[in-house]
């Protein structure tokens, strides 16, 4: 008898984490969904093919998020694959604090939060696998949107910690950094985007590295080139993006 396979994708009510929930669903995977809006998910567990869970979920509340992963977990009867897409940004070059603070509060102390249970989940029960977006704009820090890529920063190093633990306890965990470029969604800020993917494409290529337990994934692969080259710009050529 083959065993179910279970999913939790935090942020799944748009973009790149409606997809991913969409594609899991269809490839055979339980899906729990996690969002702050319940309306949204409703609606998209009505369009998933399999059995699925809905659980209220604001990671900038990072008090609440144990309890609520918690429940979650109990309801789809564990999680193989946990999924962190939620996320929040803004253009900011006026240094608003309000919105320094609100992007703060969800990539960072949110995703954290997020991370923490979800880890503390795989440890008990042995094995797991972790996956969070991050960006390529956490390459860099970025004048017109500091908090955001900033944020993006802690992402990627937050998530090869969990990946350096995981290995240390001896559980057979993956971790997995998914690194976007530009992606077809409302977090897709700005004029002049080259290299959009849709969130399509960029959820067929993020199962496939997930699948192949990959510790990061480019998406598209083209901006793993973009970020070698904005890791080796010289400060002075950064400041004038």
């Amino acid at each position: 008898m083959v065993k179910e396979k279970r999913a939790i994708v935090i942020g799944a009510s748009s973009g790149i984490g409606r997809e991913l929930a969409m594609r899991l669903s269809r490839d055979g995977w339980v899906v729990g969904l996690a969002a702050r809006r319940r309306t949204m998910l409703e609606d998209i567990q009505r369009e998933l093919p399999l059995s699925s869970f809905v659980q209220v979920m604001d990671i900038a509340r990072d008090d609440e998020v144990e309890d609520a992963f918690n429940d979650l977990t109990a309801r789809i009867g564990g999680a193989d694959l946990v999924v962190i897409s939620a996320g929040t940004g803004y253009l900011n070059p006026e240094l608003d604090w309000e919105k320094e603070r609100a992007t703060i509060e969800v990539n960072i102390k949110g995703f954290a939060a997020v991370a923490n249970a979800a880890m503390k989940h795989f440890l008990a029960r042995g094995a797991g696998h972790l996956a969070g977006i991050s960006s390529v704009a956490g390459v860099r820090g970025n004048g017109t949107a500091p908090a955001y890529s900033a944020s993006k920063a802690f992402v990627s190093n937050y998530l090869e910690g969990l990946r350096c633990a995981a290995k240390k306890s001896g559980a057979d965990i993956t971790v997995t950094d998914i690194v976007p470029g530009y992606v077809d969604t409302e977090m897709a800020k700005g004029e002049g985007l080259f290299w959009v993917a849709s969130p399509e494409t960029a959820a067929r290529q993020i199962v496939r590295a997930l699948i192949r337990k990959k510790p990061r994934v480019y998406v598209t692969r083209r901006w793993a080139l973009v970020a070698m080259v904005l890791r080796h710009l010289p400060g002075w050529m950064l400041a004038r993006f």
